[in-house]
């Protein structure tokens, strides 16, 4: 990890908007939808082993998150209510999501359109 990487003073999950909140010692503060995270996944499931073999996450517009448990002094591994429980979001990959969270939705929601599939479970 990037000694420079903002770390997280506050993480609070907000179940029933399904809203994970993330605050940073750089000022930064980030309110990441469940349905997000989980569509941007960091695990090997969601991210395939390599470029080109991202897989499409579809109908995960209701999903939510059950448990959010740390990882060392790095990371925090999120358990969605689909069973997804593999991903390790790293403080440096939970900032960049929130830095760039409307220019990937844009691009998620733009792949699911030219695939035909939807956000609806």
């Amino acid at each position: 990890m990037n000694p420079k990487t903002p770390r997280p003073t506050d993480i609070t999950l907000h179940q029933q908007s399904k809203v994970l909140d993330i605050a940073f010692d750089d000022g930064a503060r980030f309110e990441l939808p469940c349905e997000y995270l989980r569509v941007f996944s960091p695990s090997a499931e969601v991210r395939g082993h390599g470029p080109g073999q991202e897989v499409l996450q579809v109908g995960k517009k209701e999903v939510g998150i059950d448990a959010v448990e740390p990882v060392g002094m790095y990371a925090v591994k999120l358990a969605f209510t689909d069973g997804h429980d593999t991903g390790i979001y790293s403080w440096e990959y939970l900032y960049e999501l929130g830095v760039k969270r409307e220019a990937n939705w844009k691009t998620y929601l733009a792949r699911l359109a030219q695939a035909g599939k939807s956000r609806e479970p």
